[in-house]
């Protein structure tokens, strides 16, 4: 007796459908819920930075476009740096956005030797 070969029902897939409704329904409550927050007043006006200048910090190290070094507001020579600040436990190095990389990088690198254990070199951080 030969027996009919049959193929095996195949599994049906997950039905898209249902997926797409949930996502739908979801964007939906979040763009209601998103507009019930309520508004601030008309008649207050918020704060602006876009004018504000800022310093350096007295006990950060500047370097400047053209790579010289600056701490609280005098000038100095990369040896007075390594000798002024050779043994600080933690140094911030404010490099200008001009300033050369690889001065920098030598900088940072004969600072760390000098014996700055933690050395920090602070940046701005874009808003836009």
């Amino acid at each position: 007796m030969m027996r009919a070969l049959t193929q095996a029902p195949r599994p049906r897939g997950e039905p898209t459908i249902a997926l797409i409704n949930i996502v739908f329904l979801m964007l939906i409550f979040f763009l209601i819920a998103g507009s019930l927050a309520p508004r601030p007043e008309t008649d207050v006006a918020l704060v602006s930075l876009a004018g504000i200048t800022t310093e350096p910090p007295s006990d950060a190290l500047v370097m400047l476009a053209d790579g010289g070094l600056r701490h609280a507001g005098a000038g100095l020579s990369r040896e007075d740096a390594l000798a002024r600040f050779g043994d600080a436990p933690r140094l911030r190095l404010l490099p200008d956005r001009d300033a050369p990389a690889g001065e920098l990088v030598a900088l940072a690198q004969a600072l760390r030797a000098a014996g700055v254990a933690e050395l920090v070199i602070v940046t701005e951080r874009g808003l836009e």
